[in-house]
């Protein structure tokens, strides 16, 4: 689908209390990150019935739309915010990471399966095919975070380290909202109503089945909620350190 089409992204994250999405910067993969945040309380979500299975064969044509509006996002509004000029990281996208002879390489070793990553020493991002594909069964908003999410982290390697913050993965989460909802904004992505069900449901069914979505490496589910919910709301200046 083109990216003035509407795709399916949730447009109120921040009611999904079962979501978890968490993705990896590669050179710290093997050690992950504590997650950090008090985390919220909330009432317990209502069941939430399967979204009907999206048609693999749209995964690409989303990822690229997923691609394109989070690169023209951050274009456009980087030095609203930023100093200096933006350049995008390297996409090298998809890879089997069933196969290490074939994975990408970030710190010596080839990425692995279920996951997907930003790697600061190529500037590169990429997402396991078999993580994009599961959760892609479950709805087509998937792709969108997962892009989002790993472009936060080539966002947080463009800027001053008094800029990240002491949770780098829900940075992440937060600018991945951000930048999503801020493109809405621009008129480059068009959300559409009942959504929500759709991604709770793909992220549930995933919760702590993979790297990407394993609650405990990075913070809990609500704090994710919470986090990305916080770049919905505020945008980007509300992803960077509060002065005290």
């Amino acid at each position: 689908m083109s990216r003035n089409q509407s795709i399916r992204i949730l447009a109120t994250l921040a009611l999904a209390g079962t979501a978890a999405f968490a993705g990896t910067t590669a050179a710290t993969a093997a050690t992950p990150a504590e997650g950090a945040g008090a985390a919220i309380t909330q009432a317990e979500p209502a069941p939430v019935a399967p979204a009907e299975p999206v048609p693999v064969e749209n995964l690409q044509t989303d990822i690229g739309t997923a691609q394109a509006a989070t690169d023209t996002y951050w274009a456009t509004h980087w030095n609203e915010f930023f100093d200096g000029s933006y350049t995008p990281p390297l996409v090298v996208g998809l890879y089997d990471g069933t196969n290490p002879a074939t994975a990408p390489v970030c710190g010596g070793l080839p990425l692995g399966p279920g996951n997907a990553y930003y790697c600061p020493e190529g500037d590169y991002v990429a997402w396991d095919a078999g993580l994009m594909t599961g959760g892609y069964q479950s709805g087509d908003a998937w792709p969108y975070l997962v892009v989002a999410h790993e472009w936060g982290h080539a966002i947080q390697n463009r800027l001053p380290q008094s800029l990240i913050t002491a949770a780098p993965e829900l940075q992440a989460d937060c600018f991945a909202g951000a930048s999503l909802f801020g493109a809405a904004a621009d008129g480059t992505l068009v959300f559409e109503d009942g959504d929500q069900q759709e991604l709770v449901a793909a992220l549930s069914a995933l919760a702590d089945q993979t790297p990407w979505t394993q609650a405990g490496d990075h913070g809990d589910a609500m704090e994710r909620v919470s986090a990305f919910s916080s770049g919905r709301e505020g945008g980007v200046e509300a992803c960077l350190p509060q002065e005290q």
